[in-house]
């Protein structure tokens, strides 16, 4: 049985409980380049520092969001404006 690989957050959902997580897990994986992203401080030498303002509910939601996923907020931010990135840049080729 072959897993599927997942190559966004996006397509990790919420889930209710810990059985229903583990039921998913069965069936998928986190792709390589996703989880490289994913570890904290694996590129702080190529990173520059910036800052953000951002509505303290939404600040809020997003670390909630992070926390059900295992992730660090700041990764998983950094994750989701690289995924857009590209997505952007397939469209306008």
């Amino acid at each position: 049985m072959s897993l599927t690989v997942i190559t966004d957050w996006e397509s990790v959902p919420l889930f209710p409980n810990m059985v229903e997580e583990a039921k998913f897990w069965e069936k998928n994986q986190i792709g390589q380049r996703l989880m490289q992203t994913s570890l904290v401080g694996t590129d702080t030498n190529e990173s520059t520092t910036i800052t953000l303002r951002i509505d303290p509910r939404m600040l809020s939601r997003l670390k909630r969001l992070a926390r059900q996923r295992y992730l660090n907020y700041q990764s998983m931010l950094k994750q989701w404006v690289a995924e857009r990135l590209e997505k952007e840049l397939d469209k306008n080729r």
